[in-house]
């Protein structure tokens, strides 16, 4: 193929085409964290994608251009929009805590076991160990005497509430009467509570709980397209979920502070078409109506404009003339009286 120098003189021959498909989505190939994606998602368009139909898994894969999610490991994978709290202790307060001690756990065997798809909310036994019940559950365990915190200081008291509750019900009445339900963070803790809970019956609730996954937007969709063994999670971290596009944008859960490329939605925008006129300078004795030839001046092209910030569901493509042909040679003499008749 013979080397072409290209100049764009001016903008027309080239259309450029949004798509647009129910909503409009954008995948965003500058790698963010997950906080970062949405904050950018919510900013320029409405939110990071819910990925709520099977049609959606379909339109996202064969938007996904693989060769710009290229990582050192796990490759392929875009953030969507769907996450889930971490356990968490009811008082939120960080002066509370020292370094490390909101990580401290206590789980007994086979805990924590109940679904992420539910809340989970956690009680104590009378020796320490740490069980989840599903909170809104109408069967074992809906309610409980709490264990609520009285903090003054650096002095923390627990108190043993004989009134048995809801775990929500129970977050408010530690907060109107004391300062919040217990937290536990460290073994000290441990034995302080194994005191105040000796021979109570019910396992005492405490102030640790997790929220199920939800969608950024707020939407509601109970559809999922997991991957087999997926969720896996094996700590508070793993609570964001990333679309795998080597396996047909099946979810995987992975921790938050990763960076990937990300999924953006926006409301519908209806598809669009602009013209261009290009002018282009060639070296060589090449045919630019060749296929080959347009094909590499399109790809080029499409690059250096990407380069500057194109986006990348803006689709280039050549325009044909009437006679079947993209480029015509310039009619110089044509162009100089044109230029001549403008003088006048």
């Amino acid at each position: 193929m013979d080397r072409l120098l290209l100049l764009i003189m001016a903008a027309s021959g080239l259309s450029a085409v949004s798509s647009a498909a129910g909503r409009q989505y954008y995948f965003v190939y500058d790698r963010k964290n997950f906080t970062e994606a949405q904050r950018y998602c919510r900013e320029k368009h409405t939110d990071l994608v819910s990925v709520d139909t099977q049609e959606v898994v379909t339109i996202l894969n064969n938007t996904a251009d693989l060769d710009h999610m290229f990582y050192s490991k796990n490759s392929y994978r875009a953030w969507v929009g769907l996450s889930g709290d971490s356990w968490r202790w009811s008082l939120s307060d960080p002066s509370f805590y020292k370094p490390g001690e909101t990580d401290f756990t206590r789980w007994g065997s086979g805990e924590p076991d109940v679904k992420y798809s539910e809340k989970a909310c956690v009680a104590v036994t009378n020796n320490g160990d740490w069980f989840d019940y599903i909170c809104n559950d109408r069967g074992f365990h809906t309610v409980a005497c709490p264990v609520c915190a009285d903090v003054r200081g650096s002095n923390v008291t627990f108190v043993h509430v004989n009134t048995t509750i809801s775990w929500t019900e129970a977050q408010s009445y530690c907060r109107a009467n004391y300062t919040d339900l217990a937290s536990v963070r460290n073994m000290a803790d441990i034995q302080k509570m194994r005191a105040v809970i000796a021979g109570v019956p019910l396992q005492p609730w405490i102030g640790l709980s997790r929220d199920p996954w939800k969608w950024s937007d707020g939407s509601s969709s109970s559809f999922s397209f997991w991957k087999t063994g997926q969720p896996d999670i094996k700590n508070g971290n793993q609570t964001c979920v990333a679309a795998d596009f080597s396996q047909s944008g099946a979810w995987e859960d992975w921790p938050c502070d990763m960076e990937r490329a990300f999924i953006c939605y926006g409301p519908v925008v209806p598809v669009s078409k602009k013209v261009m006129k290009v002018k282009f300078v060639k070296k060589g004795d090449g045919d630019l109506n060749e296929s080959d030839v347009m094909a590499a001046m399109l790809e080029q092209l499409q690059q250096k404009l990407r380069a500057q910030g194109l986006d990348h569901n803006i689709k280039l493509s050549w325009r044909k003339q009437a006679d079947g042909k993209v480029f015509h040679k310039e009619d110089q003499k044509t162009n100089k009286r044109r230029r001549k008749r403008d003088e006048l």
